[in-house]
């Protein structure tokens, strides 16, 4: 699933990266330092303890290459591949020294990855057979964005907007200082391209009448039941495209799917996804 994804080359992940071997390691890995290594040769085996949908594979090679351009990285799998427990994932090879001290940095981002995309994997799996898209939302650890939303996309699962600059959303505060949906609605659209969708948040069937007045190409059905989302369904017959958010879990997913609704974004997707267990087995190269 989705398997043709690679992690962008952006200078922001660099900077995360640099930054996540900059608080691991400081001024110097004194246990390794103190271990005399120099010149000793090792070999590293990530290891999955559990199954898992793996993401971040490209990171092994970029992480460990910081702290010596000569280690080799041999992957066995793939960035969307499910695999079971006790699989191993990659072998690393080359310096003993570099390999102790990049091991928790590269689990650190490999754990955190694997685990928003097994996790999304479970929700879209509930949704198989049906033309309804899962999304993810702004909810993501500050400084991780793309890759959390990478490993979404992993997952199986899309991306709603990455950030404030790359879509409209009206929500509730913009609708308070703006005195309502069909003002804040005609001011946005005098400002932006007519390429961009605008999308309106609505919390009543009286704003989601409000909102087609006011031409939205997308409304979002925020934190209503499922009584009034099939009720704002019929209401809006096809105008604009309907997206549901907050309070969704995984025992919604088929019932919404079945109102009808187009989209479903879900902040737990990233906030709620947990650690997977890998780990990596480090010796002596032979």
């Amino acid at each position: 699933m989705n398997n043709q994804l690679f992690i962008p080359v952006s200078p922001q992940i660099d900077r995360l990266i640099d930054l996540a071997m900059a608080e691991d390691i400081g001024h110097g890995d004194i246990t390794t330092q103190s271990l005399d290594l120099t010149g000793k040769k090792g070999e590293g085996r990530i290891i999955a303890k559990e199954a898992v949908v793996i993401a971040g594979m490209e990171l092994i090679s970029r992480i460990f290459q910081r702290l010596d351009s000569r280690i080799r990285v041999h992957c066995s799998c793939k960035d969307g591949d499910a695999i079971g427990a006790e699989t191993e994932i990659a072998i690393i090879t080359g310096s003993m020294a570099a390999l102790l001290t990049g091991e928790r940095t590269v689990l650190n981002f490999l754990q955190r990855m694997s685990g928003i995309a097994t996790h999304v994997r479970s929700f879209v799996d509930l949704l198989s057979g049906s033309s309804v898209r899962l999304v993810d939302t702004r909810k993501t650890v500050p400084g991780w964005r793309v890759l959390e939303k990478y490993a979404v996309r992993v997952g199986g699962a899309y991306n709603h907007r990455m950030g404030l600059y790359d879509g409209v959303l009206i929500k509730d505060n913009h609708i308070a200082v703006c005195g309502g949906i069909l003002p804040a609605v005609e001011k946005i659209r005098e400002q932006v391209s007519h390429l961009v969708r605008i999308e309106v948040e609505t919390n009543t069937l009286e704003e989601v009448d409000d909102a087609l007045e006011a031409g939205a190409d997308v409304i979002m059905l925020d934190n209503m039941d499922d009584r009034e989302i099939a009720a704002a369904v019929s209401l809006i017959e096809g105008r604009a495209a309907i997206e549901v958010s907050g309070q969704v879990n995984r025992e919604r997913l088929a019932r919404l799917a079945e109102i009808g609704v187009d989209i479903i974004s879900v902040g737990a997707l990233t906030h709620a996804a947990r650690f997977v267990d890998l780990s990596m087995e480090i010796s002596p190269a032979t």
